[in-house]
């Protein structure tokens, strides 16, 4: 995949009209305003009947696995297989480019609710938790938060993680602990809590890891007022405070015990990870477009700036990593249309070079920009605070290249 299709530029079009028109204008509002984007979401995936197509790959998904089974693909023409799968990735990415390129934390807000939360279940829960919890956070009918990272425990969830459950004695659970800087935590209805089982004579390292499935309101959870930020304020991050929570069994993630998270979250950091590259792609293409007309309109010393030579380098730069940004996005297309999941080293490099790339672009547009790009009243100073939390959450750049490292160094 070299460029986007016609129907692919198409969406992009129309999606990009959506945001000119109704986040654009209301982006003081949504980024300072203390308003939740969950409104303005739901119309999004209205618009463009998202929600309706997320419902009905649901209960197609329900249907099938009610009937013992995915449908033999081995029975379809591979070339249209491919084709489907492509093009099913592109048309998920698209929107959360051209949201990015004027308010990348609503990509954060929907894809922890839709991405993380929604798909945690899908991926691990019964046919029943996916029935009670799934649907209506794919068509963000309600809000999902996922719940790993505590205040001791940053890049070591596991190994730092406080979080307990123990056997009540009667097949459910008592919950206990706090999380911090929880995306949607503040509004979520749907939560994911993982924590370790406590079991006497099992010490913390071996404990089994668990996960939760809770309802905004249980007795015992607390959720936090949205956090101050430096960036993204149009996702609303929080922090969850557990006492004694209690939990049935069929809120058990799996409803069994032997379902460890421990074995699953490479591939949930995966998809996390591999996500970043289209946010920083909507980033970076916005940070561009607002450099060039900035370079043409900025006269100084008689001359518009884009007439420096200085000026010319850094636009230049600015483009070729636009260049290689929308690249690694169709290698991620192209991947997914061959029905193969990244490794966790691949999407590393990808986080980790998107992440980086969206930063630098981002501070040489508001170098570019001089005085007005340190002023709020020009987005390229949001820009560049959004892009900063790239480098951070999913695991931090220095994490992404432990992981890169590690698989390099393993190869015989």
């Amino acid at each position: 995949m070299i460029e986007w299709s016609e129907s692919q530029r198409m969406l992009r079009t129309a999606v990009r009209q959506f945001v000119e028109k109704e986040i654009a204008p209301n982006l003081e509002t949504l980024e300072h305003g203390d308003t939740p984007p969950y409104d303005v979401l739901r119309k999004f995936l209205r618009s463009f009947g998202i929600d309706a197509m997320a419902r009905q790959r649901f209960e197609a998904d329900i249907a099938k696995a009610k009937e013992a089974g995915e449908a033999d693909e081995s029975e379809k023409d591979p070339a249209m297989v491919e084709m489907m799968r492509g093009e099913e990735t592109a048309m998920r990415l698209i929107p959360a480019i051209e949201l990015c390129r004027f308010c990348p934390g609503m990509v954060t807000a929907m894809g922890v609710s839709m991405g993380l939360t929604a798909g945690t279940i899908m991926s691990r829960g019964t046919i029943a938790q996916k029935e009670r919890w799934a649907a209506d956070l794919l068509t963000m009918d309600k809000i999902g938060a996922w719940a790993i990272t505590e205040p001791n425990s940053g890049s070591d969830a596991f190994g730092s993680m406080k979080a307990t459950c123990k056997r009540d004695g009667k097949g459910g659970y008592i919950l206990n602990g706090n999380k911090t800087f929880i995306t949607n935590g503040p509004y979520a209805d749907t939560l994911v809590f993982i924590c370790k089982l406590d079991e006497p004579g099992v010490e913390s390292p071996q404990r089994k890891v668990l996960s939760f499935i809770l309802d905004s309101g249980m007795e015992g959870l607390v959720q936090s007022k949205p956090f101050r930020k430096m960036g993204i304020h149009s996702s609303p991050t929080g922090e969850l405070f557990l006492q004694d929570v209690k939990a049935g069994p069929e809120r058990l993630l799996g409803e069994s015990e032997e379902i460890s998270y421990r074995s699953g979250v490479k591939d949930t950091f995966s998809a996390e990870r591999s996500g970043v590259a289209a946010m920083a792609l909507g980033i970076t293409e916005r940070c561009l477009e607002l450099s060039v007309r900035y370079a043409k309109e900025r006269v100084q010393f008689g001359k518009p700036i884009g007439e420096f030579q200085l000026i010319q380098a850094k636009l230049a730069k600015m483009e070729v990593a636009r260049i290689n940004l929308e690249n690694l996005v169709f290698r991620y297309i192209e991947t997914s249309a061959k029905g193969r999941s990244m490794t966790l080293a691949e999407a590393s490099a990808m986080k980790l070079y998107a992440a980086q790339t969206a930063v630098e672009v981002a501070m040489e547009a508001v170098q570019i920009h001089g005085g007005n790009g340190y002023m709020a009243e020009y987005q390229v100073e949001q820009l560049a605070r959004d892009a900063k939390i790239l480098q951070i959450y999913g695991g931090t750049d220095e994490i992404q290249i432990t992981h890169i490292a590690r698989e390099m160094l393993s190869r015989d």
